[in-house]
């Protein structure tokens, strides 16, 4: 099923005029669509930042945009988890690290997942679903941050990752409330 997910995901990369195209919707994602889209969202810099660097971004309707934005979010639940392994495999012998660590690197895994989950229903315009999947994206990293306030003699260093997930996620929802539902 993830695998299934990933491949759309891929496609619609590929060929995102099948996939992003909205019935009766054709606007395309010039500047000013862009522009219009971000302005909507709290994180403005970071969703223009986005999307302005992503090529696909000229092409895409604002579904499109929602589905560049979670491929962004994709990518940094996946380095976070990658990271997290990482350090687990590295960095410390203390067994409560290592098992917080473990924990931290499924949840941003689980993320990723969802945010997954969320293409295959934006793509069908399941937009209540979708909103949900990247909401439980935007919460895994307070699980993680969580796991660490357990133990308190333990650093948390991951501040920037959860916030920055957690706004790439938020954006992706301020997105979504564009889309008519």
């Amino acid at each position: 099923m993830g695998s299934t997910i990933f491949l759309l995901f891929l496609l619609s990369l590929a060929f995102p005029h099948y996939i992003f195209h909205q019935p009766y919707t054709f606007v395309t994602a010039d500047d000013n669509l862009i522009q219009k889209t971000c302005k909507s969202t709290k994180y403005y810099d970071l969703c223009l930042s986005c999307l302005k660097s992503n090529p696909n971004s000229p092409n895409a309707n604002t579904k499109g945009l929602a589905v560049i934005m979670v491929g962004i979010g994709m990518a940094n639940a996946t380095a976070t988890s990658s990271y997290l392994a990482s350090q687990l495999l590295g960095t410390t012998n203390d067994t409560n690290m290592k098992k917080v660590l473990k924990e931290c690197a499924d949840k941003y895994t689980y993320a990723g997942d969802a945010l997954q989950a969320s293409v295959q229903n934006l793509v069908a315009e399941s937009y209540d679903y979708a909103y949900m999947h990247i909401t439980a994206a935007a919460d895994y990293p307070n699980a993680c941050h969580n796991a660490f306030k357990r133990y308190p003699g333990l650093a948390y260093e991951l501040a920037r990752r959860e916030d920055g997930l957690k706004h790439i996620c938020y954006v992706v929802l301020e997105i979504i409330d564009l889309l008519e539902w």
